[in-house]
This record gives structure tokens, C-alpha cells and sequence, in this order.
């Protein structure tokens, strides 16, 4: 029983930035085979059929280092202590794109969700004839770094190595709803793990039922100790563990 497993990077580093903190140390240097590995370990009932660990695909977007040029060369790092250290079987890359967008100015309201800020004291909006405009929003330009390519590249590989039968079962890190149907598709294929790397629900379109197509399907939310207990060496060849990761 071949496994792929088959990760979202930019899904599973926020997901363990909420459950560690921004700035918290000790789970960035993350080795995704050995965390493949151990999640593959959990399932007695793969093992009883055999399950090896085939194939590890790893997908992520490479931030841009003309806005954060230290990310960039940790991130580059980490990129290279992986291949090295051969915890990936393929990287595939995504993008991150920068625009300047318009918006009304909001803050967080109940249950996260967004406010609109109107103008009250110390700061009021006047026209020209000195008047206060009641209930006055900002509009507001601000600088939107988005990352691309991610979720697609998960669903494709995901997709060609089940048709292609490259692999007899799956694990899919991540929570991102987008990743429905490919997942849907793959559970009607092969059996399908998906790992929700966040502290956050799974995401209803993820969910399903352990029969659903040809069964055998499982779910699982990562905890802090599946980062701690899966790291690289403090050097990997050349490179070392940024200090703060």
C-alpha cells in the first residue's frame, strides 16, 4: 500500500503559527517526511495493509524578498535544509503577489468579524463648510501580499498521482475548503487522510464519512507535539536553524 502524502506549506505554517505564536521558537524546522512518517504510524488499520510511505510532495509559495528580505533567506533555508536532508520528494512553488487595493477602513468585530470604522472623536470628518459628517468611513489604500498556487498545486499532484496510480492511498495536509472536490475525488479512489494542521475546525467541505467511495478514510488535527517530535537537525549540510525557529 504506497502513500502520498501531499502538503499545503502555507496552510501548515499558519496553522502552526496558531498554535505556537508569532514568535514562538522550536517548531518551524519542521521535517515533513519524519511528520509524514508519524502520521502514517497512527493508522493501525493502513499498517495492517501494508502502507510505506511513497511519496512526500511538498507545495509552497516563496515570499518575495524586495518586502521581507530575512523571511525570504530563512525561508530559503529551510527550502534547501529540506532537500537535502531528503524530506521531500518534490517541491512544487507558488507565487506571492503584490498589489495596491482600496478599501473601507474596518477593525475586528464580534467573533472576528469585520467592523466598519466611522469617524467619532478625537478624529471627525468635516466638508468644507466646517460641518461634522455624521457616521463619515475611511477609504483607504493599503499594500496586499497574496499568496498563489499553493491549493491548486496540492490538488493537481494529488489528482495525477491517484490516476496515474502512482500511489493506493493519501494524506492531505491542510484546512483550505478550496481543496473540496480534488479530495472528494480522491476518496472515490483511493483511501484519504486529510490532516488539518490548524486549531481551527476542519473545514466542513473536508469533512466526509470513513465509507464514503471506497472507505477506509480517516481525519486527524495536528498537535504541537507532532510539530516538536518531527524536526530536522539543528544542521542540515551547510545550513543551520535560524535562532528563532
Amino acid at each position: 500500500m504506497k502513500v502520498g502524502v501531499y502538503i499545503d506549506g502555507f496552510n501548515l505554517y499558519y496553522g502552526g503559527r496558531a498554535l505556537f505564536g508569532r514568535s514562538a521558537p522550536g517548531w518551524r524546522w519542521l521535517d515533513l517526511r519524519q511528520l509524514s512518517q508519524r502520521l502514517l504510524d497512527r493508522r493501525v488499520d493502513w499498517s495492517n495493509q501494508g502502507a510505506v510511505l511513497e511519496r512526500v510532495v511538498y507545495c509552497t509559495a516563496f515570499i518575495d524578498g524586495n518586502h521581507n528580505r530575512e523571511a525570504r533567506l530563512d525561508q530559503d533555508a529551510y527550502v534547501k535544509a529540506l532537500l537535502d536532508n531528503q524530506a521531500i520528494d518534490h517541491l512544487e512553488k507558488g507565487r506571492f503577489t503584490a498589489q495596491v487595493r482600496n478599501g473601507v477602513m474596518a477593525s475586528k468585530g464580534p467573533k472576528g468579524r469585520p467592523k466598519v470604522v466611522k469617524a467619532k472623536r478625537p478624529v471627525l470628518i468635516q466638508n468644507a463648510r466646517g460641518e461634522n459628517i455624521r457616521d463619515a468611513r475611511f477609504l483607504v489604500s493599503y499594500l496586499r501580499i497574496e499568496e498563489k498556487g499553493s491549493d491548486v498545486n496540492v490538488a493537481s499532484h494529488l489528482l495525477m498521482d491517484v490516476i496515474e496510480g502512482k500511489i493506493d492511498a493519501a494524506i492531505v495536509i491542510s484546512n483550505d475548503s478550496d481543496l473540496r472536490l480534488p479530495v472528494t475525488a480522491s476518496r472515490e479512489r483511493v483511501p484519504t487522510g486529510v490532516v488539518n494542521p490548524s486549531p481551527a475546525a476542519t473545514a466542513g467541505d473536508l469533512r466526509g464519512e470513513r465509507t464514503d467511495g471506497v472507505g477506509g478514510h480517516w481525519w486527524y488535527r495536528l498537535m504541537r507535539a507532532d510539530f516538536t517530535s518531527s524536526q530536522l537537525p539543528e544542521e542540515v549540510g551547510s545550513i543551520q536553524r535560524p535562532q528563532e525557529w
